[in-house]
């Protein structure tokens, strides 16, 4: 397709929607969704920690993100999403450095392309354990939070089409997005007694520096190609909707599942 939508626009500006408020972003060192959520966050006034298990390119991002927002406060946490102990600390840590928290957005995961014929135990288990395990135990650590706060919050969850749709090579991914989408919703209900909003996004593809090099170009650009608009989002333009469903534009939105995608039905 060629036309204005074939064309990604300028990223819109800063409309104070999380003025004040406080937001940890796991997964958001280097190019892809979790640091462009980051920088959305803190575009819209939030003060942000973020988090990875890369410790140097998580520094990184965050000197980066505090050189071009000096007046919002941030920090970085490392943290492996594996381990229920760092998750935990991440949490407490990120309350103590921002003096609470009022946003979580979980952005972690791990894909792979492997035929269930071939697929190892130890492939799946990875894939599930960081893209499904480790949204649980950050949710669960976020709610413990919340609920000892008593002031409520918002956890954004990050998700896939590839919970509702078949790849090649993709079993073990797609079912861990599968349940990032089930437990969103199930959590949600749960979290609605502590004032807790629980949303995802389903991303179908954005296409960054990380993507193109560990996936094949041309499995990418077949994919972008696929696309109503004929190319893949920038990241910027999911982070958009993570920062929109953590604002007080959807207080009336919990357990939903927003498709950030231009794929044809």
């Amino acid at each position: 397709m060629s036309g204005p939508l074939s064309v990604p626009p300028a990223q819109t500006p800063g409309h104070g929607l999380l003025t004040g408020r406080r937001a940890v972003v796991t997964a958001a060192a280097g190019t892809g969704i979790g640091s462009a959520t980051a920088r959305r966050l803190l575009n819209e006034g939030a003060d942000v920690v973020v988090s990875d298990w890369h410790e140097r390119r998580l520094e990184a991002t965050r000197a980066e993100l505090s050189e071009e927002f000096a007046d919002r406060k941030v920090h970085a946490i490392v943290c492996d999403v594996t381990s229920t102990g760092q998750v935990d600390e991440l949490v407490r840590g990120a309350a103590a450095a921002l003096g609470g928290v009022e946003i979580f957005v979980n952005n972690a995961g791990l894909g792979g392309e492997t035929p269930v014929v071939d697929m190892t135990d130890e492939q799946w288990d990875k894939v599930l354990d960081i893209t499904l395990n480790g949204t649980f135990r950050c949710t669960r650590a976020a709610l413990n939070y919340f609920r000892d706060a008593k002031h409520g919050g918002v956890i954004v969850n990050n998700a896939s089409v590839l919970g509702w749709r078949a790849q090649y090579g993709q079993a073990h991914y797609a079912a861990a997005k599968a349940g990032v989408m089930a437990l969103t919703r199930c959590s949600a209900v749960e979290a609605a007694e502590l004032g807790v909003r629980i949303n995802a996004v389903s991303p179908s593809i954005a296409r960054h520096a990380f993507l193109d090099k560990v996936s094949s170009s041309e499995l990418l650009d077949r994919l972008s190609e696929g696309e109503a608009f004929g190319r893949a989002a920038e990241p910027w333009e999911v982070a958009a909707t993570i920062a929109m469903l953590a604002s007080d534009y959807t207080t009336y939105l919990t357990g939903e599942v927003v498709s950030v995608s231009s794929q044809r039905a």
